[in-house]
């Protein structure tokens, strides 16, 4: 049975796989970088109601399968994720 989400006024069930991939697939997401990169992830989706179905991250990449909000571009989605997520404030 689907899980529709609901808002006030809509009943919607959109979802979208992300992947992205570090510049020359370098292999920096590791141990801590990832660890952090995944805890900045889930505070975004938190923030705006994205739902994550499933995500990883690999030494050199990012795969997010979610659930978003139909007021929310899948640019936007990017956008934040990868605007905050990208460039972590240093440990």
């Amino acid at each position: 049975m689907r899980s529709y989400r609901k808002g006030s006024h809509t009943v919607h069930d959109l979802k979208v796989h992300l992947v992205w991939v570090t510049k020359y697939r370098y292999q920096v997401l590791t141990k801590q970088i990832g660890y952090r990169l995944r805890n900045i992830i889930r505070q975004i989706c938190d923030g705006h109601d994205i739902h994550i179905i499933q995500g990883r991250v690999s030494k050199d990449h990012v795969h997010l399968y979610v659930s978003y909000p139909p007021k929310l571009s899948v640019s936007d989605m990017v956008r934040f994720m990868k605007g905050k997520g990208c460039y972590p404030a240093p440990l």
